[in-house]
């Protein structure tokens, strides 16, 4: 005898088992509020939506703690992203799709508001919500003709499936930051700064992308890059100068900020958040896991310099790449940037097209298909800041321009008038287009005027990945080693009245990327609260120190108090500072090495770094000590030779990491 579809409430063990894991998560989702959470109930679902097919397949049995256990996590999912979600609740159909600007959909970008996270979380959910409802319903009731309601159970089960999938292609997944947040402190600091004047020098301060410390020809680069090496001929060339981190999005945080990228969560490559409906909306999902914590780039209340700037009553653009957030707090003109011009993420991944940006709304300003062709980027990046500082250069108030090429960054392009004429590759190519470009740009400067009393930063933002030169440098990019945060770092400032020391000389002593924004605050005169120096804030720790006595008189300015950090994914790898060879000799009274010779010794620590040589990928090389005074490639380890202090640096190292995880972003209490 066939057996009929039946709706089975008692309390069995297994239907039990799925009940309390979907209740669990529901609650584990609101106590936790992290986005994984969310993820592993749709995951959970997806799972549930088949074993209830099974159920019907083997058992002819709908249980309703099944179904329970199913709703609570649909539940947990819904109620996390109206209350606590960071978009307006449509899920994926809110951005990302072809010709979509975010100015002319208004309700369908930033946090919208509690009642359009309601209407466009329910709307998301609704299908599933009634293929589940239809399945119970449709259990539960008797039907005449026991076969119409096999069929539709089967029909209802395959939607319940089906809606799933769908649900987790569409679902939103952004939700907002679970951690201490500094509003108040950001706007007691911007609230302090000080109106600039005209006086006030302007800033161009230019960062590449993957560009390596041996890939302009002031460093050795076996080509020419004639208006890169003219800052550092007009200017200062720092031999010595590190990223604060060996890849993308974290390097980019460190410069606008003065803060490690740990502070922030912004550990690694921060992804798009507006791929939708491709399979699994996989680039949806990456910040969540990555960063933690729900951040999906840059947090809006860290304080940039552009914020600093701005304040103060400078005009503030941003131009090339941004690659730190792609909606809401995130946006470069929620950072400080009165406009941006450029793409939001990176060239090698999808979407990637160009944007206008102001006031947070933004609009696609050339297509979006850049991804297959992107041979025009450097020039209409180069035209958009040139008109730019032309419009600024005849107000009254500095401007503050950061130009981020996207440049040499794989898949490398050149233009039409540049492609092929080096002889040594589109890699070559592109970057000897940018050095014209910025030839062009430095002419339109001298020309209104506004070149003499600019300060020019050049710098790179990590070591070359699969292509470029790290000059006699170990290892490349993602990688601690040198190869991998030593980057080219010039500066120019021809009304520097002595603040740079003299004209066409390096400065040789080290220096990171964190030390730029407190640097450019002291250098252009930034001041607060009726005149304080030196104006920065004081709700949370800037790792950076001003380099103003570097690039003066190439004074130590990294020693134990201060030391450079190389960390990778949350983790500190390697810790650098210099120490007074007075102080070695103290502990090694007996030793006469060359290298004792100096005034001052930069040891850099690992205590557990992967080998950089593929033949011995399986290898790491532990408790490893360099002196990078004598052997900045890296080719030996000291530790044998300095144990003690290879101790130091360890017990230092260990320290850093504890009071980073006592208070990750650096809060400082009143």
């Amino acid at each position: 005898m066939k057996k009929n579809i039946t709706l089975d409430t008692e309390k069995k063990v297994f239907p039990l088992i799925f009940m309390v894991i979907g209740l669990g998560l529901m609650l584990s989702l609101w106590i936790l509020r992290l986005n994984i959470v969310a993820v592993v109930c749709v995951a959970f679902n997806c799972i549930m939506s088949a074993v209830i097919a099974l159920s019907l397949i083997i058992k002819k049995k709908v249980y309703a703690p099944m179904i329970l256990g199913y709703a609570a996590a649909s539940i947990g999912v819904v109620v996390y992203f109206i209350i606590w979600g960071a978009d307006a609740g449509f899920g994926a159909f809110t951005s990302g799709l072809a010709g979509f600007n975010s100015a002319d959909h208004p309700l369908l970008t930033g946090e919208g508001n509690f009642f359009t996270r309601l209407l466009g979380n329910l709307l998301l959910v609704l299908p599933t919500a009634l293929a589940l409802w239809g399945l119970f319903f449709i259990a539960k009731k008797s039907f005449t003709k026991e076969g119409v309601k096999k069929a539709l159970s089967g029909v209802m089960s395959v939607l319940l499936m089906g809606t799933s999938v769908a649900y987790v292609l569409t679902m939103n997944l952004r939700s907002k930051p679970n951690t201490d947040r500094l509003w108040d402190g950001q706007d007691d600091y911007l609230g302090g700064v000080d109106k600039a004047s005209k006086d006030n020098p302007n800033v161009l301060f230019i960062m590449m992308d993957d560009l390596g410390y041996g890939d302009v020809s002031l460093n050795g680069a076996i080509y020419d890059t004639p208006n890169i090496d003219s800052i550092g001929e007009n200017g200062l060339n720092l031999t010595n100068f590190y990223s604060a981190y060996s890849v993308c999005s974290p390097a980019r945080f460190a410069a606008l900020t003065g803060r490690y990228p740990y502070r922030g969560y912004a550990d690694n490559v921060i992804y798009p958040t507006v791929d939708t409906l491709s399979p699994f909306a996989q680039t949806r999902i990456f910040n969540s896991i990555e960063m933690g914590n729900n951040a999906d780039g840059m947090l809006g209340d860290e304080i940039t310099f552009a914020e600093t700037f701005q304040a103060a009553g400078y005009s503030t653009g941003a131009f090339g790449k941004w690659h730190l957030g792609d909606y809401g707090e995130y946006l470069p003109t929620n950072q400080g940037f009165d406009y941006f011009y450029g793409s939001h993420h990176v060239n090698d991944m999808k979407p990637f097209y160009h944007v206008t940006e102001e006031n947070g709304e933004w609009t696609i300003a050339h297509g979006t298909d850049e991804l297959k062709d992107q041979s025009q980027a450097t020039k209409w990046i180069h035209e958009e800041i040139t008109d730019w500082i032309t419009e600024k250069a005849q107000e009254d108030a500095p401007f503050f321009a950061f130009y981020a090429s996207p440049w040499p960054h794989a898949p490398i392009y050149a233009g039409d008038d540049f492609d092929g004429t080096s002889g040594m590759g589109t890699y070559v190519d592109c970057v000897t287009e940018f050095d014209y470009y910025l030839g062009q740009l430095f002419d339109t400067m001298e020309k209104l005027g506004v070149l003499e009393d600019t300060i020019i930063v050049f710098t790179s933002d990590n070591g070359p990945a699969l292509e470029g030169s790290v000059a006699d440098l170990r290892g490349g990019k993602y990688l601690a080693y040198e190869g991998g945060q030593k980057v080219p770092f010039m500066i120019r400032w021809d009304n520097a009245n002595g603040a740079l020391g003299e004209v066409g000389t390096e400065r040789n002593n080290s220096a990171v990327l964190v030390d730029l924004y407190p640097t450019l605050v002291e250098l252009a005169g930034i001041t607060g609260n009726g005149g304080q120096k030196n104006y920065l804030p004081t709700d949370r720790t800037i790792d950076g120190i001003s380099m103003a006595s570097l690039l003066k008189d190439d004074a130590v300015i990294h020693t134990s108090e201060h030391p450079i950090l190389h960390m990778k994914r949350e983790k500190l790898k390697a810790i650098q500072y210099t120490m007074p060879t007075s102080e070695v000799k103290a502990l090694y009274p007996d030793y006469t090495y060359d290298v004792l010779d100096n005034e001052y010794i930069t040891f850099k620590y690992f205590e557990k770094i992967q080998n950089d040589n593929s033949a011995f990928w399986d290898k790491n090389r532990k408790n490893w000590l360099h002196i990078l005074t004598d052997d900045y490639a890296e080719n030996y380890n000291r530790t044998p030779v300095y144990p003690e202090i290879s101790e130091q640096y360890k017990a230092k190292m260990h320290e850093i990491m504890d009071s980073f995880k006592e208070n990750r972003r650096g809060i400082i209490e009143e």
